[in-house]
């Protein structure tokens, strides 16, 4: 019923955004004498933000088309080399002139809400130097029951390994935020199966590896509430509109609503500070909080079965770190992990994954040497810091570049 009242909501505000579409349009045309006056600029504003907050916001591009390669302009194509219901294994094949012996990486996205497109900095920063995969999980309300009636933790964990039986053992694995804990298991259980089949690395950065470190507020709600609260709070079914019709959800405008009241001085200034910079006529900033926003206001549906699972084996049960987690009859051991190195990347005022909860991995890690291990504290950033933006261009990547190097 939520998600049914969500659609009408939209519905009945499409008059409205057509309506401020239209005003703006009239109020920021070059041919009108008003949209060079300050009244005009004014008007156009206000109406680009009513837009904007009725809009519904769809997957956005990667939009990378090309990058230097050793100072020469190169092509990029996306491809889909190997596809699931609920995945998209993309590659960005790089069309160099010459053949290149550059790592394997596999950028494992988090299923949290937001689209791979999040970690478009991440893959561009990495693109001159590596070959780079992503995995470009899908919106759950598209995936029709037919195809697959369900989807959970342990099926992450099960495309993830076919992911890197797919790539190879010469890949290394970098996992955002919440992925690091599948992305531990996955490796754990090749390992254990078949060591030669284990990647070379693994980098885990931001990821909820031992909540129970450094609890954050996320952390604690994930505790308090008991997964009966959460399955009746946020879980509801996708309507007949949609091709996953009566798929449960965990739906993507309720996950939103919580990652903006999480923060919601910083976005309601932000929002004024656009109003401001558009009535001033500042496209530059106006441009910049429009890129930000149509990523983080792009969200899509998890399934429910993965979303409570998660929750309760990574949040609550703890247990990965406390060595209960059994996926599939198998269990999850990180001590298996001897021949794929690690390295745990976390920011210094993280509000998500606290310091150390990363950082925890390598205690679990008992099969590795130490030098087969490294961490990097990144000082003056919070969560997205770690993986998009300067610090992790000019600071965090150069580690991550050279420890990949180090273990190929």
């Amino acid at each position: 019923m939520l998600y049914h009242l969500y659609d009408m909501q939209q519905t009945l505000l499409t008059p409205v955004r057509m309506t401020a579409e239209a005003v703006q349009n009239v109020f920021s045309h070059p041919l009108m004498p008003v949209s060079y006056t300050r009244f005009g600029r004014a008007m156009a504003a206000g109406a680009e933000m009513v837009e904007r907050a009725t809009r519904r916001y769809g997957k956005p591009a990667f939009r990378l088309d090309s990058v230097a390669i050793d100072g020469v302009e190169t092509p990029v194509v996306e491809e889909v080399v190997h596809s699931k219901p609920f995945c998209d294994l993309l590659h960005f094949r790089r069309d160099t002139a010459t053949e290149r012996a550059d790592p394997v990486v596999l950028v494992v996205a988090p299923m949290s809400g937001h689209y791979a497109t999040l970690l478009r900095g991440t893959v561009e920063a990495l693109l001159p130097d590596h070959d780079v995969y992503i995995t470009d999980w899908v919106n759950a309300a598209l995936v029709p029951m037919i195809e697959a009636d369900s989807f959970d933790l342990d099926d992450y964990v099960d495309y993830l390994i076919e992911f890197m039986e797919f790539l190879g053992p010469e890949t290394h694995l970098i996992a955002v935020c919440q992925p690091s804990v599948p992305v531990m298991a996955a490796v754990s259980l090749v390992s254990a199966l078949d060591p030669a089949a284990a990647p070379r690395s693994m980098t885990l950065m931001g990821g909820p590896v031992d909540t129970r470190v450094n609890p954050t507020k996320v952390n604690r709600l994930a505790e308090e509430r008991s997964i009966e609260w959460f399955e009746r709070s946020v879980v509801t079914t996708v309507p007949p509109t949609y091709p996953g019709f009566m798929r449960r959800v965990y739906p993507g405008f309720i996950q939103l609503s919580g990652f903006m009241s999480m923060n919601l001085d910083r976005h309601v200034g932000s929002a004024m500070k656009q109003f401001q910079h558009l009535v001033r006529g500042d496209g530059l900033s106006a441009h910049g909080h429009r890129e930000f926003y149509d990523e983080y206001l792009s969200v899509m549906d998890l399934d429910a079965a993965f979303y409570l699972q998660t929750v309760r084996v990574a949040f609550q049960d703890h247990a990965l770190p406390t060595g209960t987690w059994i996926s599939r009859g198998r269990k999850v051991d990180p001590g298996a992990i001897r021949s794929t190195a690690l390295m745990t990347v976390e920011g210094e005022l993280d509000d998500i994954s606290g310091v150390g909860q990363t950082f925890a991995a390598h205690a679990l890690c008992t099969g590795l040497p130490a030098d087969r291990r490294r961490h990097w504290l990144q000082k003056g950033v919070g969560h997205y810091g770690i993986f998009n933006g300067r610090r992790w261009r000019t600071e965090i990547l150069p580690q991550v570049r050279g420890f990949i190097r180090e273990n190929r």
